[in-house]
C-alpha cells in the first residue's frame, strides 16, 4: 500500500508595512495629483492679473465674507504668493507640470523609471529659469520670483553682470548637452536639413503654371508603430513605408511616397574613410599574407566611380502633385463606373514618376470582370495614352486602375545609384532598375534571377535598361569579383565598354575586339563558356561544394590549393543586345547552347541577360522562356508580343520611354526604368580605364567551331554545287571566312562552314586561325582556275 505523501500547509505571510499602493489607489492618487496640477495651474497663471487686488486679503484668509480675485479664490491667491511671489516666478508653471506628469504614471499605472529624473531636470531647469529672468528683469522679481531675484542679487555682487551672464550661459548648454543631447555636429546637421527644405519649398512654390500641391500640403502620417532604423551608410534616420497623405472632404485619399533623403557629402566622406582602410589593409598584407585570401589585391588601388559622373536628370525636389489632374481623373473614373451601374465605395490614388494608380473598392456585389472589361471606356473618357487595370492587386482588396501622369518625372541613374536600398544591398549581383509606382528605388539580385529576358519595341528603352544593368554592377562591384561578355550584333550601342576592357571584360583567346559583333564568334563564345562552364563544375565536385558562393569562401579561406587547379572564380554575365538576328542567322546553333547554359550555368555564377525587339515565338521559344523565369517588357506593339514575353497582357499599354513591367514568375510589378545617358556612361568608363588594370582581359577556354578546319580530304564528286562560286568571292576578297561566304551567296552557316573546310582540304585557304580569317593561298582568279584545272586531271 502506497504510503500518503502528507501535503505541507503552506506558511502564513507575515504582514508587513509596505509602500507598495493598489491599483485602485494608484488611480485615485494620479487622478488628485492631475486635478492639483491643474488648479495650479491656474492659480499662477492669474496670479499675474489679480495679485495687487489680492494682495491685501492675504492676512483675512480666515475671513468668509471676502473673496479673492484669482480663479481659486483664496486658495489660488496664498498659493500663488508663496510659490510664484516668493518662489520661482514664472518657472513655477514647470511644478504644474511635473506634477501633471507624475499624476499620469500613477493613474495609467506606468513603471516609474524615469519618473525621479524628470523631477530632477525639472527643478534643475525651473532654478535656472528663475535666476535668468531674475537677470533680465532685475527690477520687476514678480518674472523671477524672490529665489531668482535674491540669487541674482548675490550672485551679481561677487561676479558682476557679465559673471552672472556666463554662469547661465554655462548652464544653458549643461542642459543642452545633458538633458536634449545637444552637439554641434548635430545642429549643423539639422540646419542643413532645414536649408535643404527651405530650397525645395522656395523651388515648388516659384512654379505658377498649373495649380500644384507641394509636399507641404500633404500631410505626414506617422505612425507609431513604424521602426525608425538608423541609416549607417548616410547616418540618418530612415522610416520605412513613410507616406505622405492627404484626404479630401468625400474621402478621395492622395498618397505620396516620400522622396528618399540623400546625403551624398556623407557618401563621398565613407568612400573616402574605405579607401584609406583599404589601403592600410592592402599594406599590412603585402608585409605578411596569413590572412584570408583577397582577390582584389591586385588591383588594390582600384577606386569605385563616384556619385559626380552621373547626371541629376529631372526636378529634384521629388514628385510634383497636380492637384486638378488628381481630382478630374478620379471623377471621370467614378463617372464612367457610374454610367455602367458600378458603384464604388472608395477611391484613393498613389502618385508616382510616371504613372497614378487609382486604387478603388466597388460596392458589394460588383463583379470584376465587368470592370475589367471596361479598359478602353475609361481611356477614353481619360483621354490617357494608356490604361492599365489591375483587378484585383495582389495582396490587396483593391481593383487599380494606372493612369498616366501629364507631365512625367525623370529617374536619374543618380538618384537610384545614391539610394540606401543599393547602397546596403547585400546581394551578389544587385542590379538598380528604377523606381517603382510608390516611388521606391526596385532592387533585385541578378544572382538569384539567374537569366533574365528583356523585350521590347524599338526606342522604349531596352539599351538604357541593358546600361542601367550594368552601371548598377560597375558602381557595386570589384573588377575581380564579375567580368561581362557583350554581344552587340548593331556595333554601336556598347561600344563605350571598351575602355574597361582589362578591367571587366571577358574575350576569347587571340580576339581582337573584346565586344562582339560578329555572329560566328557569338557562336564560338558561346561554346566557349559551355566549356568554361563544365570546367567550373569540375572544379566545384574536386572542391565538395555545391556553388560559386560555397567554393569562393572556400578558396578565400585557403583550403583550397591553387597547384591542383583551384582560383578564385568571378561571376560572368553574358549580355546578348538583339537576340533575333542572332536567331534569324544561326538558329540552333545559338539556341542550343544558350539553353544549356541557362539550365546549369546558375551554381557556377554565370547569368544570361537577353534582350531582343521582336519578343515573337520563333525568336523566345519554348526552351528559352522555361530557362528565363525574370522578364522584363517595355513597351511592346501587339497583346500577342505581351503574351509571349510575359505570359499575361500589359506590356502593350505602357508609355514608353522607360515605362517598364518586371516579373520574376509570380506578380507583375509596373517600374520607371532609370534613365543614364551616353555621355554618362563615358564618364564612367573613362574614369574606370584611366586606372591600373589587369595585363589582359579575362580569357574564356579556346574553342574550336566547325570552320576550324579538318584536314581530311573530300572529294571531288562530294564538293558543294556552289563550291566554285564560293573559291571566286574568297579569291576576289582576299579574305578567307565563313560569313563572307554567307553574305554574298546567301548562304545558311553550316553550309558556308562546310564549304570553307573544302576550300581548305583543296588547298585554296588556310588553317583555322582563332578569331581572324583564314589566310588565302591563292593569288588571283587566274591562279585558281589552274588550280582547279589540275585536279581535274
Amino acid at each position: 500500500m502506497a504510503k500518503k505523501v502528507r501535503k505541507s500547509k503552506p506558511k502564513p505571510n507575515k504582514k508587513g508595512f509596505s509602500l507598495r499602493l493598489s491599483k485602485q489607489n494608484k488611480i485615485i492618487l494620479g487622478s488628485l495629483l492631475i486635478l492639483l496640477s491643474m488648479a495650479l495651474f491656474f492659480s499662477f497663471v492669474s496670479f499675474y492679473f489679480t495679485w495687487q487686488d489680492d494682495q491685501s486679503l492675504l492676512t483675512e484668509f480666515a475671513d468668509r465674507n471676502e473673496g479673492a480675485k484669482n480663479l481659486l479664490n483664496k486658495f489660488g491667491a496664498s498659493v500663488s504668493h508663496f510659490v510664484v511671489y516668493k518662489g520661482f516666478g514664472v518657472a513655477s508653471l514647470i511644478l504644474t507640470i511635473l506634477l501633471c506628469v507624475t499624476g499620469l504614471y500613477y493613474f495609467l499605472s506606468l513603471e516609474k523609471k524615469g519618473l525621479f529624473k524628470k523631477w530632477i531636470w525639472g527643478l534643475i531647469f525651473m532654478i535656472w529659469i528663475s535666476i535668468a529672468l531674475g537677470f533680465l528683469a532685475d527690477t520687476r522679481p514678480l518674472l523671477g520670483g524672490l529665489v531668482g531675484y535674491e540669487m541674482n542679487d548675490f550672485l551679481q555682487d561677487y561676479t558682476g553682470k557679465i559673471g552672472v551672464f556666463l554662469l547661465l550661459l554655462f548652464g544653458l548648454t549643461f542642459i543642452l548637452v545633458r538633458l536634449f543631447e545637444f552637439t554641434p555636429d548635430g545642429m549643423a546637421s539639422f540646419f542643413r536639413t532645414k536649408t535643404a527644405s527651405l530650397a525645395s519649398d522656395f523651388k515648388g512654390s516659384a512654379k505658377t503654371d498649373t495649380s500644384t500641391a507641394t509636399s507641404d500640403d500633404i500631410l505626414l502620417n506617422t505612425e507609431k508603430d513604424i521602426p525608425v532604423t538608423i541609416d549607417t551608410y548616410t547616418h540618418k534616420k530612415d522610416i520605412p513605408a513613410l507616406e505622405k497623405k492627404k484626404q479630401s472632404k468625400d474621402g478621395f485619399e492622395v498618397t505620396v511616397p516620400v522622396e528618399e533623403e540623400i546625403d551624398e557629402l556623407a557618401m563621398e566622406v565613407e568612400k573616402i574613410v574605405e579607401e584609406k582602410e583599404e589601403k592600410d589593409n592592402t599594406a599590412d598584407k603585402l608585409v605578411a599574407d596569413f590572412g584570408e585570401f583577397d582577390p582584389t589585391l591586385e588591383l588594390g588601388s582600384y577606386k569605385f566611380p563616384t556619385m559626380d559622373l552621373l547626371d541629376q536628370h529631372g526636378v529634384t525636389g521629388g514628385i510634383t502633385i497636380n492637384q486638378e489632374e488628381l481630382e478630374n481623373n478620379k471623377n471621370k473614373i467614378v463617372e464612367t463606373l457610374k454610367n455602367y451601374k458600378i458603384g464604388i465605395a472608395q477611391i484613393k490614388a498613389t502618385i508616382g514618376p510616371t504613372v497614378t494608380l487609382y486604387e478603388i473598392v466597388p460596392e458589394a456585389g460588383i463583379r470584376i470582370s465587368k470592370i475589367k472589361n471596361l479598359e478602353d471606356d475609361i481611356a477614353l473618357s481619360l483621354a490617357a495614352l494608356g490604361i492599365r487595370i489591375i483587378a484585383p492587386i495582389p495582396g490587396k482588396g483593391t481593383i487599380g486602375i494606372e493612369v498616366p501622369n501629364k507631365n512625367a518625372t525623370v529617374v536619374s541613374m543618380r538618384s537610384v545609384i545614391a539610394s540606401s536600398k543599393f547602397q546596403k544591398a547585400e546581394m551578389e549581383l544587385p542590379i538598380a532598375f528604377g523606381k517603382t509606382i510608390s516611388n521606391e528605388t526596385f532592387v533585385v539580385d541578378l544572382a538569384k534571377m539567374p537569366h533574365m529576358l528583356m523585350a521590347g519595341a524599338t526606342g522604349q528603352g531596352k539599351s538604357v535598361g541593358l546600361n542601367a544593368v550594368l552601371t548598377s554592377l560597375l558602381y557595386k562591384k570589384h573588377p575581380a569579383e564579375v567580368k561581362f561578355i557583350l554581344v552587340d550584333p548593331k556595333k554601336v550601342e556598347l561600344t563605350l565598354y571598351n575602355k574597361i576592357e582589362r578591367h571587366f571584360l571577358a574575350k576569347l583567346p587571340g580576339s581582337d575586339e573584346a565586344i562582339i559583333t560578329d555572329n560566328t564568334k557569338v557562336i564560338n563564345t558561346l561554346n566557349s563558356l559551355c566549356i568554361e562552364m563544365d570546367d567550373r563544375y569540375e572544379l566545384l565536385k574536386v572542391a565538395m561544394v555545391r556553388n560559386i558562393k560555397e567554393y569562393n569562401t572556400k578558396f578565400k579561406a585557403r583550403k583550397l590549393n591553387p597547384n591542383d587547379g583551384h582560383k578564385f572564380l568571378p561571376y560572368i554575365v553574358l549580355i546578348i543586345d538583339e537576340f533575333a538576328d542572332l536567331i534569324m542567322t544561326a538558329g540552333k546553333e545559338v539556341e542550343t547552347p544558350i539553353a544549356r547554359l541557362a539550365q546549369l550555368a546558375r551554381a557556377i555564377g554565370i547569368h544570361l541577360i537577353i534582350a531582343t525587339q521582336r519578343p515573337s515565338v520563333n525568336v523566345i521559344t519554348g526552351i528559352i522562356k522555361a530557362n528565363f523565369p525574370a522578364r522584363i517588357a517595355f513597351r511592346v506593339t501587339s497583346k500577342i508580343d505581351s503574351r509571349t514575353i510575359l505570359d499575361a497582357q500589359g506590356a502593350d499599354q505602357l508609355i514608353g520611354r522607360g515605362d517598364m513591367l518586371f516579373t520574376q514568375g509570380n506578380d507583375v510589378t509596373r517600374i520607371q526604368c532609370a534613365f543614364v545617358d551616353t555621355p554618362e556612361v563615358g564618364k564612367i568608363t573613362e574614369y574606370i580605364g584611366s586606372q591600373r588594370a589587369y595585363p589582359q582581359a579575362y580569357e574564356l577556354p579556346e574553342y574550336s567551331g566547325e570552320d576550324s578546319g579538318t584536314n581530311l580530304d573530300y572529294d571531288i564528286a562530294d564538293r558543294d554545287a556552289l563550291f566554285q562560286e564560293a573559291a571566286e568571292v574568297i579569291v576576289i576578297a582576299q579574305q578567307g571566312s565563313a560569313s563572307l561566304i554567307q553574305r554574298k551567296l546567301k548562304l545558311g552557316y553550316n553550309r558556308a562552314g562546310r564549304i570553307v573546310d573544302q576550300l581548305e582540304a583543296a588547298g585554296i585557304v588556310g588553317p583555322f586561325e582563332g578569331s581572324k580569317a583564314r589566310q588565302v593561298l591563292v593569288s588571283d582568279l587566274a591562279a585558281l582556275d589552274q588550280l582547279l584545272n589540275n585536279e581535274l586531271k
